[in-house]
């Protein structure tokens, strides 16, 4: 079966030349902890497992029931059953091209930190115990969405390039940033489960990200990185309220959904309240902050890159400092 699920993804993720060969995550030496915090909730072991391989895995953080009423609200969201509010919704390029309707045309909603119910995730206490393990006391909810993969349509638009989170990030630093991406449903191989390289963390590089170069297709601002095709990655399937902490320059993607359910996922990028904009002018991130704000233009909004994370954030816990 495990074979089966890496076939899957040989043909599925990413790029059409992406070799994929299985993988765990990486060993090492015990040493002092950079990217965690001194907290008794994680142990020494699970410590020194995000230290060096970027991500940890930590089952049942959210229950399960929180998880259907949050899918039901994305439903609902996607029915036009209530106003949208400041939420963002986003469409899968080629489902849209197809006529695809309701969750079946929507691959994410963003921007969902103030909605009453969508909140009670990213605002979740256990949730929050394991953030504050990455982040100290005073965390700010930065970048809130949830994820939703429909069955594919054959032109391989559900997949998600490989690609690094702080491409995205006009804050620093970067350790003090934490992802808490949660699964919904049941996440597998076959229907786009996270994939990440173990350990890439650790150069401390934030490389160039750009739009790759797909015949079918690529989704709004799913940028990529190149040069990592033969690298091997690991496979994250995942149970219902299952969450994956991983810091923000660790390259990850997911594959395409080739089955005929869905694959959905709530998410939260958090940052310590005392992180510090930056200006992105000038650097790989300019790019992306060029293609927002045009957009924002476009819609006869005036907000510069670092404005809008700052209206699109708010306080999880503690108090606000810099962001």
């Amino acid at each position: 079966m495990a074979t089966d699920r890496i076939k899957t993804i040989q043909r599925h993720l990413l790029a059409p030349n992406l070799s994929l060969k299985p993988t765990a995550a990486v060993g090492g030496p015990s040493g002092q902890f950079r990217y965690t915090l001194d907290n008794p909730l994680l142990t020494p072991q699970q410590r020194e497992f995000y230290e060096i391989n970027g991500f940890i895995v930590i089952p049942n953080v959210v229950e399960p029931e929180l998880m259907g009423i949050c899918a039901q609200r994305f439903i609902d969201l996607c029915e036009g059953k209530f106003d949208k509010g400041s939420m963002t919704m986003m469409k899968d390029v080629s489902l849209m091209e197809r006529g695809a309707t309701g969750q079946f045309l929507y691959n994410k909603v963003q921007d969902i930190a103030f909605d009453d119910v969508f909140s009670k995730y990213i605002l979740h206490e256990r949730l929050l115990d394991y953030v504050q393990c990455f982040t100290g006391p005073n965390i700010m909810a930065m970048h809130t969405m949830l994820i939703n993969k429909p069955p594919d349509s054959g032109a391989m638009t559900s997949r998600h390039p490989l690609h690094q989170d702080l491409h995205y990030f006009p804050f620093r630093p970067a350790d003090r940033i934490v992802a808490a991406w949660t699964a919904m449903e049941p996440v597998t191989a076959d229907n786009g489960c996270l994939v990440v390289l173990p350990g890439s963390h650790r150069k401390g590089v934030l490389y160039q990200h750009e739009y790759p170069e797909w015949e079918g297709g690529v989704n709004k601002f799913y940028h990529g990185i190149r040069g990592f095709e033969d690298e091997p990655l690991l496979l994250l399937p995942m149970n219902p309220g299952d969450t994956v902490f991983f810091h923000p320059l660790i390259i990850h993607g997911s594959g395409a959904n080739v089955t005929k359910g869905f694959r959905k996922a709530i998410s939260c990028h958090y940052a310590a309240a005392e992180c510090e904009y930056i200006d992105v002018k000038g650097t790989s991130q300019e790019n992306i902050a060029v293609e927002i704000e045009s957009l924002l233009k476009k819609r006869g909004l005036e907000a510069d890159y670092n404005s809008l994370w700052h209206y699109r954030s708010r306080l999880a816990r503690g108090v606000s400092v810099n962001l």
